[in-house]
């Protein structure tokens, strides 16, 4: 029999790495054991003492709720899950058939993978780490900024301002009011709006500073800064966490590092003349992904980055519309939801976007804010970011109305959650302000989210809804792929992948109240928060950056080829090693999907 055992570690990966010395020792130390069919190996939840290795018979694998995830035969391994992070049962595992197992304990399984690189390689279930690219634009504010920067009140001369500058060495002074940013006065400011226009020195700072300045706060990447002064002409941004000024980041201290190809791409946009021009710089889009990929940048990095683009490319053309329409009869905001408004765009987006029109909006106004919305939605599309399938544009009167008629709607879908409520609820919950007067959204925002979270009835449809895109699992160790058609054979990475996780972070934002709209984000604040258990959690965050970061290179290796991404890829395409990792991605996700739908959620 020991023979015989040696001789299927010896065929049987990653056991096949180890010596013959090395498998033979092995024999010695590892048990055997006869399941009838219908007896439970372990339990979710309970301690995990040993890994298994089936020799014969079928083993089931489920989840808390009974749901099988996997079915395995011979020569698979099972229980490396809960080895590998805490020593606790992540699934049950049962004898669909009468089995016999080989057991490797968990004292030698951690010597196994602690000897031998390619043991921990094949069952190290978390995001193998790569190396990343440090560079200064995928850098945060707060790695960068200036904390405590210089500050005075409004009413304070502009004498006594700019000698607090001199004698500092700072090229700007922000003018806070209660702590909060009321505005900014730079060296520039002096010299064009003071000496050479002859102001008395005496004058409040307050009647020449630049009132509300454009800020970011101290999780933004420089990047964002980079676009941003490139967009709009500023030298100085101003840090600003929950309201409050945190930092400061100038041009001075960026002068030394060379500016992202995106930034130069945003420098461009905003320069445009037209939307044929723009149209041509957003279409290099797919040669920065390439770059960005290249260069091992994290998924939500490359994201952001194309993300800003579009931001860019969309206030430039709200820009050219008032130019040729004149200035709008009453304040707007224009806003992206979708991957725009989650900060996730990738090589192929379309357009969601919608306008909140100030309540003291008429009727004869709404044919300016058609055209305007025709006019940046046909340059959005001429550039290559394809009109909403759905028809949830600006473009459509119905997403473009008074601020009151927004509250109407978000009040209707919480109060009365039928599908069509839950279905545009669930994409009106990742708007974010693009350009326009953005104090029509923020007490929206806020005013929502309190109302969803408080009404369970909504949240559970909410929760139903978000569990009909499903990880593209097939039982026995593989992928469920498209079953006929142009992707016959593939699995879907956006609507059976990202799309899943997309759904479960806005269901933890909705339970928590937490207001970010990026996913990550999302996930992350979730944990922070105790909206799902930090364990479930971290793992579905793993699972989330191997298939993102996955679906990025598969586009990646499309345009190289001269191809248009999507996002469909041949599991075939990976190695048996990175199909095997996909798929622990996917059995995370479908399991947090699961405890999601229980109700015992979120926090199992």
């Amino acid at each position: 029999m020991a023979l015989d055992i040696e001789s299927l570690l010896a065929h049987t990966h990653p056991y096949d790495v180890l010596t013959p010395a090395e498998r033979a020792a092995l024999t010695e130390e590892v048990g055997l054991e006869e399941i009838a069919a219908g007896q439970t190996i372990y339990e979710q939840g309970a301690p995990q003492t040993e890994l298994f290795l089936i020799l014969s018979g079928r083993v089931d694998i489920t989840d808390a709720g009974g749901e099988v995830l996997s079915i395995l035969g011979p020569r698979n391994s099972f229980g490396e899950r809960g080895l590998m992070r805490d020593g606790i049962a992540a699934v049950t595992a049962r004898a669909a058939e009468d089995s016999r197992l080989l057991t490797i304990p968990a004292a030698i399984f951690h010597r196994l993978v602690k000897e031998h690189p390619e043991i921990n390689r094949f069952f190290d279930r978390t995001r193998p780490a790569r190396p990343r690219r440090k560079d200064v634009t995928t850098m945060a504010l707060a790695e960068l900024m200036t904390p405590d920067p210089l500050t005075c009140p409004p009413d304070t001369p502009l004498i006594e301002a700019a000698r607090k500058m001199r004698d500092l060495k700072v090229s700007c002074i922000i003018v806070t009011e209660a702590g909060a940013v009321a505005g900014i006065l730079t060296a520039r400011d002096l010299t064009n709006r003071v000496l050479a226009e002859g102001i008395a020195y005496e004058t409040p700072v307050h009647e020449v500073m630049t009132r509300g300045p454009v800020t970011l706060p101290s999780s933004a990447l420089v990047a964002d800064v980079l676009n941003t002064m490139m967009e709009r002409g500023i030298t100085h941004m101003p840090v600003v966490d929950a309201g409050k000024l945190t930092g400061i980041l100038t041009q001075t201290d960026l002068i030394r590092f060379q500016a992202t190809s995106s930034a130069a791409l945003i420098q461009d946009i905003a320069r445009a003349p037209d939307s044929a021009a723009l149209a041509g710089y957003v279409k290099r889009i797919p040669e920065l992904l390439v770059q960005l990929v290249a260069q091992q940048n994290a998924h939500q990095v490359v994201t952001r980055l194309i993300t800003d683009i579009a931001d860019a490319a969309t206030r430039r053309l709200l820009v050219l519309a008032e130019e040729k329409l004149g200035p709008p009869p009453v304040p707007y905001l224009w806003l992206a939801c979708g991957s725009q408004g989650r900060q996730e765009q990738t090589g192929v987006s379309d357009q969601d976007n919608c306008l909140i029109l100030d309540d003291a909006v008429t009727p004869p106004d709404d044919a300016y804010f058609a055209e305007l919305a025709k006019f940046v939605s046909d340059g959005l599309d001429e550039a290559g970011y394809f009109y909403c399938p759905g028809d949830m544009m600006a473009t459509n009167i119905k997403w473009r109305q008074p601020l009151r008629v927004w509250r109407d709607y978000f009040r209707g879908w919480i109060n009365t959650p039928n599908p069509e409520a839950q279905m545009l609820a669930s994409v009106m919950f990742d708007l974010r302000p693009i350009g326009g007067n953005f104090s029509l959204f923020s007490d929206l925002q806020a005013e929502t989210l309190e109302a969803a979270g408080k009404n369970s009835i909504f949240v559970a449809h909410m929760v139903a809804n978000s569990l009909k895109h499903h990880p593209p699992l097939g039982l026995f160790r593989g992928f469920a792929t498209v079953r006929s058609g142009e992707h016959k054979n593939q699995i879907d990475l956006k609507m059976n992948g990202v799309v899943p996780v997309v759904d479960l972070g806005r269901i933890y934002a909705l339970q928590g109240g937490l207001s970010e709209v990026n996913t990550r984000a999302r996930l992350q604040a979730a944990i922070e928060g105790g909206a799902v258990s930090t364990t479930g959690g971290r793992d579905l965050l793993d699972a989330y950056d191997m298939i993102a970061e996955t679906r990025l290179a598969h586009q990646a290796s499309q345009i190289r080829k001269g191809e248009a991404p999507d996002n469909f890829m041949a599991p075939t395409d990976l190695s048996d090693f990175e199909r095997s990792h996909l798929r622990d991605a996917f059995v995370v996700i479908k399991t947090m999907q699961n405890a999601a739908g229980s109700g015992r959620g979120i926090l199992s």
